[in-house]
C-alpha cells in the first residue's frame, strides 16, 4: 500500500540530531520521524505520481489516513498532496477542511502549512466561506483561532479581502494566545506590503489595545519611524 511505503521511507531517513533540534522550535509538544523538510517533499512528489489514476476523493481520504497519526512528516505529505490538486476544489471541499482544521492540526506548522495554501486557495476562490473563518475566530481550540487569521494571507498576498481581514483581526484583536497574536499580525504584515497606509491606520486605531506580540509583528516591515511611531504609547 502506497502510505506503507511513505513511513517506511520516512524512517529510512530519520536524522536524530535534527529530530532533537525541530523540537526546541515548539512550546507544545509535538511527533515527528526527524526526516529533513527537503527529503519530506522529495517524499511527497515521488509518491503522488502513484495516484494520478484516484479520484479527488480518494486522495482526500489518502490525506486523512496520513493526517490521523499526527506526524509532522505525514501531516506535510498530505498537505502537499492536497496543494497539487487544488484545481479541482469545489466549495463543498470546506467542509473536509474545516474538519482536518479542527481534527488534526496540533501546531503552528501544520496551521501555517495547510491554510497559507490549499484552505487559504478554496477560500480566495469563494468569498462567501469567510463567514466560516468569523466563525472560527470563537473556537476554544487556539489552531482553529490561529487559522482563522493564517488563511486570508492567501488573499491579502494577491490583494483581495482587506477589509475581511481586519473583521478577523478585530475579533481576534484581544486574544489572550501569543501564536493567535502572531496569527493576525503575520495576516497585518502581509497585507501591509500591499496596504502600507490602511493596515497602520489599523494599527494606530487599535494599538493601545493590540497585544504587542500582535503589534510587533504587523509593523515588521514598515519604515523605522512609522514603527517607532506604532510603538510608543
Amino acid at each position: 500500500m502506497i502510505l506503507n511505503k511513505i513511513r517506511k521511507e520516512l524512517k529510512d531517513n530519520i536524522d536524530i540530531k535534527y529530530k532533537n533540534g525541530t523540537n526546541s522550535f515548539f512550546k507544545e509538544k509535538i511527533k515527528i520521524y526527524g526526516v529533513r523538510s527537503p527529503i519530506v517533499r522529495k517524499i511527497a512528489n515521488k509518491y503522488f505520481k502513484e495516484t494520478k489514476e484516484l479520484e479527488k476523493k480518494e486522495i482526500f481520504n489518502l490525506c486523512e489516513e496520513l493526517l490521523k497519526t499526527n506526524y509532522n512528516e505525514e501531516a506535510t505529505i498530505a498537505f502537499s498532496w492536497c496543494h497539487k490538486i487544488k484545481n479541482e476544489y469545489e466549495k463543498e471541499d470546506f467542509k473536509i477542511f474545516e474538519s482536518w482544521v479542527k481534527k488534526y492540526l496540533t501546531n503552528w506548522a501544520m496551521v501555517d502549512d495547510f491554510c497559507t495554501h490549499s484552505v487559504g486557495f478554496l477560500v480566495n476562490k469563494y468569498p462567501g466561506l469567510i463567514n466560516k473563518l468569523k466563525e472560527w475566530t470563537k473556537s476554544d481550540n487556539i489552531w482553529v483561532r490561529r487559522a482563522s487569521a493564517v488563511t486570508l494571507i492567501y488573499s491579502v498576498k494577491r490583494k483581495k479581502h482587506l477589509d475581511k481581514s481586519f473583521v478577523i483581526s478585530d475579533l481576534l484583536l484581544l486574544d489572550k494566545e501569543n501564536l493567535v497574536q502572531k496569527g493576525y499580525g503575520w495576516l497585518l504584515k502581509e497585507a501591509a506590503n500591499n496596504y502600507q497606509k490602511e493596515v497602520f491606520d489599523y494599527v494606530l486605531k487599535n494599538k493601545d489595545k493590540m497585544p504587542r506580540t500582535a503589534l510587533r509583528y504587523a509593523v515588521e516591515k514598515m519604515p523605522r519611524e512609522l514603527k517607532l511611531k506604532a510603538m510608543i504609547r
